[in-house]
């Protein structure tokens, strides 16, 4: 795929959508560091359902680790290793409170230091909340950027060095969350749907469907 191609996709991309973002529900930064966290192996809509009643329980860091693990459990026991999340989310507040004011840092290796906080969550937390050009690299994503031959890499480190290379630095900024949402919606992982698909014609998919 070529410079102009990649461009095309991302010209495609915001035209459909100028303004994308989460979909995960939050007001602040650390309710989007949490639901970050509570995202991984678990979908965006069982983990809205969690905090819809987790947030208004504990929306700041003192709040949340008054809570408890068990606390934070009774909240999220619908969604996937929620035992080891909810430890690991009242670690990260006990160290918020105690290294960072009870403020979610702004660094990634601060935020990678977090228990449970890897490279992708401080990505999102880093260009979501904070509005850095990363590009955080999930699962969507890395089929995506693979299938289409956007940046295809073996690793979703590799897949992110490619695509922060490759994507225009206009569209750096937006460009996992646009990615993420075609990957969900429309270049899904059984049967993608390219007959719907704004970009089939830049794509370089082999296998495209009606």
């Amino acid at each position: 795929m070529n410079a102009s191609q990649r461009r095309a996709i991302f010209e495609r991309l915001r035209a459909a959508n100028p303004h994308p973002t989460t979909e995960l529900h939050y007001r602040t930064p650390f309710e989007l560091l949490v639901a970050v966290m509570l995202s991984a192996q678990a979908t965006d809509v069982s983990v809205n359902l969690a905090t819809a009643t987790l947030f208004p329980a504990a929306n700041t860091p003192e709040k949340m680790r008054s809570l408890g693990a068990d606390g934070v459990m009774s909240h999220i026991r619908r969604i996937g290793l929620f035992k080891t999340k909810a430890k690991n989310v009242v670690a990260t507040c006990q160290i918020l409170l105690d290294q960072h004011g009870g403020e979610v840092p702004k660094d990634r290796e601060s935020l990678e230091a977090l228990p449970g906080v890897g490279r992708k969550t401080a990505n999102v937390v880093l260009n979501t909340a904070f509005g850095e050009p990363t590009i955080a690299v999930d699962t969507h994503i890395f089929r995506v950027a693979n299938r289409i031959g956007l940046a295809p890499g073996k690793t979703v480190l590799e897949v992110e060095q490619k695509l922060l290379r490759h994507v225009p630095a206009e569209f750096r900024h937006d460009a996992h969350h646009w990615l993420i949402l075609h990957g969900r919606y429309v270049c899904k992982a059984r049967k993608p749907a390219c007959g719907n698909c704004l970009i089939h014609d830049l794509c370089d998919y082999k296998e495209k469907t009606a």
